[in-house]
């Protein structure tokens, strides 16, 4: 039988990410046919005080293999944002799904009962059962920069749609 969590996060987390590798090739495209400097796209936020588009996409990968590590109780990478182009983003999210499709549900079977303890020893310490952190954290944490990210480009002119944004389930 394969683990609750496992299938609420490893499954939705892939089908997001390859729909939002699949946003951001349309988006090269876009700046490609229409001769637009990539880093108008790259570079783009909905409002000033919002992360642009580069670290939305970083983020997202962030807590994909945040996720996926602390429920499987494996130690969370830590992956340098250095990614400044599409093809930088493009491996991003290749290396996102790498990792996180290394885990197999089995991993996650004992997560239900497992503590995730976020920023520990911190004053902003905070202890979640592994249920709560993704559900009530993670994955809302995920799909909102996913979100940001679809965003960013539909109100840049990028053609794409709910179908995009879903990607293939």
């Amino acid at each position: 039988m394969t683990s609750p969590l496992y299938n609420a996060s490893v499954p939705v987390m892939q089908q997001m990410l390859r729909a939002l590798s699949d946003v951001l090739k349309k988006a090269e495209d876009h700046a490609t046919q229409k001769n637009i400097d990539p880093n108008a796209l790259l570079q783009a936020r909905l409002f000033p005080d919002m992360f642009p588009l580069v670290r939305q996409v970083q983020i997202a990968a962030d807590f994909s293999k945040g996720i996926a590590s602390r429920l499987a109780g494996a130690e969370v990478p830590s992956w340098p944002d250095t990614e400044v182009s599409f093809a930088d983003l493009q491996a991003l999210i290749a290396k996102a799904l790498a990792h996180i499709g290394s885990f197999k549900s089995e991993q996650f079977d004992s997560s239900e009962s497992r503590e995730i303890v976020l920023r520990p020893g911190t004053p902003k310490e905070k202890k979640l059962t592994a249920g709560s952190y993704l559900l009530h954290y993670g994955l809302p944490q995920f799909f909102f920069h996913v979100t940001t990210t679809y965003a960013i480009l539909r109100y840049n002119g990028i053609e794409i749609g709910k179908r995009d944004y879903m990607g293939a389930y």
